[in-house]
């Protein structure tokens, strides 16, 4: 039962960080004085305005169960481009407000990891069966302390965040790394047309195809160790 509830929270996580990630957008568009997330009533940390259901939770859940590892998406978050104050700069402050998002509670939950009363041994092994789900093991570890149960949900807000954020910045729409290189490169009509068309296989195929798929986790991998560092101090 312990062990469901851990893989059950594991994924709350998840639906959560993706939901502050799209709330930020429409908090960000708002600042900048576009109303329209705000008038589709999708400020709010509810997770039914916001559930996709075969992104957020059906496609999540099957991956755990077959795959041992999960992503997901939410309903975007509307906005409209012409209503921001910032013309040429707008877009681009609001997609990147949700990575920033993400990585911020990356911080924040490693700062509260730190804080957290548990042995750095115990903290080594907690992260290590975390990022393996090795359920069992993790399990094992944790069972019986409340301090290592508060450090293992730190771990999980670290993971989804990190993973969210970088995998967000990967600039090829719809996600957000793309409205940066739509600022900064001069890219064809034809172009855009190709890649916001394609994209969801691009997405695809630089997740999981060598050397990309391996480029991308190491990434992930690299500043997972620097938000590790910060919840062992």
């Amino acid at each position: 039962m312990e062990q469901i509830f851990l893989i059950i929270f594991y994924l709350v996580t998840l639906i959560y960080s993706i939901i502050l990630h799209e709330v930020s957008h429409g908090v960000v568009a708002l600042w900048l004085g576009d109303r329209t997330a705000k008038y589709a009533g999708r400020l709010s940390l509810e997770p039914m305005r916001h559930i996709d259901w075969m992104g957020s939770v059906f496609l999540p859940l099957v991956m755990m169960l077959t795959a041992g590892f999960a992503f997901g998406w939410a309903k975007p978050v509307p906005y409209n481009p012409y209503n921001l104050r910032w013309k040429k700069w707008g877009e681009v402050v609001v997609a990147f407000s949700g990575p920033i998002t993400n990585y911020a509670l990356a911080f924040f939950a490693a700062g509260i990891g730190a804080l957290v009363n548990v042995p750095i041994e115990k903290k080594v092994i907690i992260f290590n069966h975390l990022m393996q789900r090795e359920w069992t093991g993790l399990m094992n570890n944790v069972v019986g302390s409340p301090m290592s149960v508060l450090y293992t949900i730190c771990v999980m807000i670290i993971f989804w965040n990190v993973l969210l954020g970088t995998f967000n910045l990967i600039p090829v729409p719809p996600l957000d790394g793309s409205k940066l290189a739509y600022a900064f490169f001069r890219i064809k009509a034809e172009t855009q047309y190709f890649l916001e068309q394609w994209g969801f296989l691009i997405i695809l195929a630089i997740l999981f195809i060598p050397p990309f798929g391996f480029i991308f986790t190491g990434v992930v991998y690299n500043i997972l160790n620097v938000f590790r560092i910060i919840s062992f101090s």
